[in-house]
């Protein structure tokens, strides 16, 4: 049985509670609707409660390509995510932008002159003094950041586990490994206390709970990054007390249980071009990108279409004359629906989400 969390009256995330407890609370008026980026069913308390709360623990499995989230109490697994995170599109743009550049620079220069007479900009020379994140590795973090504030509004966490890598001998470094600093010293402590495991620490603490691992990572469900987050937050309620040799035992106890799980990544939306990399016929070039539309919608807009009686739900991704373009969480396009048949759900949140069922699946048979 699934776990909904509850907000306080004043909007102080509470312990969250059984589904029929919720729906119960919904039907006598002592509860709302409670809505939130993370599409997640949660309640919002009008009448005054007891704020006794309990630890709730956050495990982060960071990656290049997906991360993996678990949200855990003693007593029940609360939330599951898989993150698809932006890291190979931020690099492909990046290296377009830097192309288009090199080309605006190209054209403007009149080669006709002396060398010295055309309009270079300046030397550099070594003004790269800053430590910045690499754009790619900076938005895979911004998004594990942005998910667990946002969770941090629906559950009153406690405390955060991340993993870490450590590169050893002549095997280099993994882009994984760039920006774990700022997360563990500077972005989530903001949110709660932030303890650190190694890998191997986690699969050791999967094994023992006897959780499932799915090996295929771009498989979008909970076994394959999701299971992770959950082990590690375990840490938080069952600590392993190491004796001489091999032998040891656990103290505490947690349970995992169904949870809900969610494929969570940002709207593929293009930045707004002055015009497109090459000319079209004539030599014109239309506009580009962009998160404006001509109907009121917003790029990234959740909605609901019909046509022919039948009824789409997906995100707003472009628009002409009189039509938007709607798409689904692949960002495949469903077609161009009627801008007056449809209707506004949701506004663009830079988050989509996909709430699925099943989230006991990486459980041994």
């Amino acid at each position: 049985m699934y776990r909904v969390p509850v907000i306080s009256k004043e909007g102080r995330p509470l312990m969250p509670t059984k589904t029929s407890r919720a729906r119960r609370w919904l039907k006598e008026g002592k509860a709302v609707i409670y809505k939130n980026d993370l599409h997640s069913f949660a309640i919002q308390l009008t009448v005054d409660s007891g704020e006794e709360i309990q630890p709730i623990a956050v495990g982060v499995d960071p990656g290049k390509h997906y991360s993996g989230i678990g949200v855990q109490s003693s007593q029940a697994t609360l939330f599951t995510a898989h993150l698809e995170l932006p890291f190979q599109r931020v690099k492909d743009r990046m290296e377009t932008r830097a192309m288009m550049r090199r080309g605006r620079r190209g054209r403007r220069i009149n080669r006709k002159l002396p060398f010295d007479q055309r309009a270079h900009r300046q030397k550099r020379f070594d003004n790269r003094r800053g430590h910045k994140l690499p754009p790619s590795i900076k938005a895979n973090r911004q998004l594990e950041y942005r998910v667990v504030k946002e969770l941090s509004q629906l559950f009153p966490i406690s405390s955060i586990i991340y993993e870490i890598l450590k590169a050893k001998g002549d095997k280099g470094f993994s882009p994984v490994m760039v920006g774990q600093k700022v997360m563990t010293e500077q972005w989530l402590p903001s949110i709660a206390p932030v303890t650190t495991k190694f890998g191997w620490e986690t699969a050791r603490r999967r094994d023992s709970l006897g959780l499932e691992k799915d090996r295929e990572k771009s498989n979008q469900n909970p076994a394959t990054h999701a299971v992770d987050g959950v082990a590690l937050a375990s840490h938080d309620f069952l600590k392993y007390k190491y004796l001489k040799g091999d032998k040891g035992w656990f103290e505490g106890s947690v349970e995992i249980t169904n949870a809900p799980f969610s494929v969570i990544k940002r709207p593929p939306v293009s930045r707004r071009q002055l015009h497109l990399m090459l000319p079209a016929k004539g030599g014109v070039r239309r506009k580009y990108g962009g998160t404006v539309t001509r109907h009121g919608f917003r790029k990234g807009d959740y909605v609901e279409t019909e046509r022919k009686g039948v009824k789409f739900r997906g995100w707003v991704g472009g628009d002409t004359k009189t039509q938007v373009s709607v798409s689904d969480f692949d960002w495949k396009r469903l077609g161009q629906f009627s801008a007056k048949k449809t209707q506004l759900l949701k506004r663009n949140t830079n988050l989509i989400v996909n709430t699925q069922t099943g989230g006991r699946a990486f459980l041994s048979q």
